[in-house]
């Protein structure tokens, strides 16, 4: 029943997931300033919405992880995008800052329960040969999130408020939900058949830490979230106190950082097939501390800023698909679902501490000690991959996982 072309389907609902996922994620730092006006929220504190929303996802991978690979990622995936769309319908009742961080903690929760199952479907449906193709395009949902969700997002938070652009991702989501109900499969995978309590979940995660290369991996994940945080956060406020940037502008940016993302990462995922994981990792993990060093004396003009984010987003995409489809061999299917759970939610601890900090960096030394401190981080996640991370070899798990009952 499920042919090659339905390969395209599946990978085409991830894509989406991914897609609507990152846009309600994505959508707030640009919208930071508009959220503190419109709800009267201090400057000091607009990064705590970050925060709330990334401890919520670490928190609730943590415990998806091993539910996922006992019950099914499809499973999972249907339980998170539909908690997803519920958080993001409940936008429309936050009208402070208490309920606005309320509303971001839920999404959270449905966030944490998605992190990391398309990309543990992705390792238990497609073969390693294949993974890197099929992240790269999945992964690009991020990126045409940024072409087009995020500029409509910005659009219309500035004409019809800040909860606006929740109710349009709110809606594609419901869309996914659909897809993977009626046509995304359960994969025939080895799964998990002990029965889950806390101590059995919290005795396995432990074993699984105590491998040195699963530490590793969680600790890429930290330093490279932290990284991100570190930079993203207060990037668009410095953009319109520094260099003039008006909504519009930002809109411009992400769509240009957006076509160099969606265009680089599936190449980079299909070209990590071939020469290694690791080696574009590194590559771009130099190229992006170099470039975030270059921010504050190079980018001092709207068009400076898009040709600057457009070179950004295309190492970003050559970083984050090799590295996922790195992630997905280092244990067998039936532990998938709880590794990437636990890195990603260091991941997400590591954003949340990076976008807590962002705030108090930016304002006792200036966006400038931002970039230093998000170039260290980006920095170490390149030598803990390219040191500490073994590279799979391509022959192995090539048998795709088929469709299960």
């Amino acid at each position: 029943m499920w042919t090659r072309g339905s390969e395209r389907l599946i990978v085409f609902t991830l894509w989406l997931l991914v897609f609507s996922s990152a846009c309600q994620t994505m959508i707030i730092a640009p919208i930071l300033p508009l959220i503190g006006e419109e709800l009267s929220v201090d400057s000091g504190v607009l990064g705590t919405l970050v925060s709330a929303y990334s401890l919520m996802v670490g928190a609730f991978a943590i415990l998806a992880g091993p539910v996922s690979d006992r019950v099914g990622r499809r499973r999972i995936l249907l339980w998170g995008c539909s908690g997803m769309c519920i958080a993001l319908g409940l936008h429309a009742f936050a009208t402070d800052y208490i309920s606005f961080l309320v509303v971001r903690a839920l999404a959270g929760m449905a966030g944490g329960v998605l992190t990391g199952a398309a990309v543990s479907y992705i390792g238990d449906y497609f073969p390693y040969r294949k993974r890197g193709w099929a992240t790269g395009w999945v992964m690009s949902g991020s990126a045409v999130g940024q072409i087009a969700g995020l500029p409509v997002g910005i659009l219309l938070a500035d004409g019809f408020g800040v909860k606006s652009p929740f109710y349009l991702f709110g809606a594609t989501m419901a869309l996914t939900v659909a897809l993977i109900y009626f046509r995304v499969p359960q994969p025939r995978v080895r799964r998990k058949r002990t029965p889950l309590t806390i101590a059995g979940s919290a005795s396995d995660y432990l074993a699984m830490l105590r491998r040195p290369v699963v530490a590793w991996a969680a600790a890429a994940y930290l330093t490279m979230f932290l990284g991100i945080s570190s930079f993203v956060t207060y990037f668009p406020a410095w953009l319109e106190a520094e260099v003039g940037f008006t909504g519009s502008d930002l809109a411009l940016m992400y769509l240009f950082g957006g076509l160099a993302n969606v265009i680089t990462g599936p190449q980079a995922g299909r070209l990590s097939d071939r020469v290694g994981r690791k080696r574009l990792i590194l590559v771009a993990c130099v190229g992006l501390c170099i470039l975030t060093l270059a921010t504050v004396p190079l980018v001092r003009s709207p068009w400076i800023a898009n040709v600057y984010f457009l070179l950004t987003m295309m190492l970003v995409a050559m970083r984050i698909s090799p590295f996922s489809a790195l992630l997905t061999e280092l244990v067998k299917s039936d532990r998938r679902g709880s590794l990437m759970s636990l890195t990603v939610a260091t991941g997400q601890l590591g954003y949340a501490v990076g976008a807590a900090a962002a705030g108090p960096v930016y304002a006792g030394g200036g966006f400038a000690l931002n970039t230093v401190l998000a170039a260290v981080f980006i920095l170490s996640m390149g030598m803990i991959v390219w040191f500490r991370l073994p590279e799979p070899e391509p022959g192995r798990s090539d048998r795709p996982g088929r469709a299960g009952t």
